[in-house]
């Protein structure tokens, strides 16, 4: 795979937030999309709550640490994967970065809109350390 990473989004709409079908949807979505995969190592999952993306929503603290943490112990129970490591994205910009820097579970961020502004993307690298 020539060193290539792979982010894989997965997350809920919020109909399926409200139905309480998170887990079912993560457990659902990892397994079709690592099916035929034989090396998940260059593949790093990125938790994105549909209803959060672009909606300045952010799940609560501790739904979004139980997801991620969900969805390590899935890919180590399931895919024998012990060092996954889990990004969040979804509405992640300069206001709510340093609080989202407290949740220990995540290992990272998938800045989306953010991003496409300079000044607000070098707001959030430089809030993060």
């Amino acid at each position: 795979m020539h060193g290539l990473k792979i982010f894989f989004c997965i997350g809920e709409t919020i109909k399926e937030k409200k139905e309480k079908k998170t887990k079912r949807i993560l457990s659902t979505q990892i397994k079709k999309g690592l099916k035929k995969i034989k090396n998940i190592k260059n593949i790093i999952i990125a938790y994105e709550p549909v209803w959060s993306i672009g909606t300045g929503l952010v799940p609560k603290h501790k739904d979004l640490s139980d997801n991620i943490l969900f969805i390590k112990k899935f890919l180590r129970k399931n895919y024998k994967y012990k060092n996954s490591r889990v990004l969040y994205g979804g509405s992640v910009n300069p206001i709510n970065i340093k609080d989202l820097c407290e949740i220990n579970q995540i290992d990272g961020f998938l800045v989306g809109g953010a991003s496409q502004k300079s000044n607000k993307f070098i707001d959030i690298i430089k809030k993060t350390f």
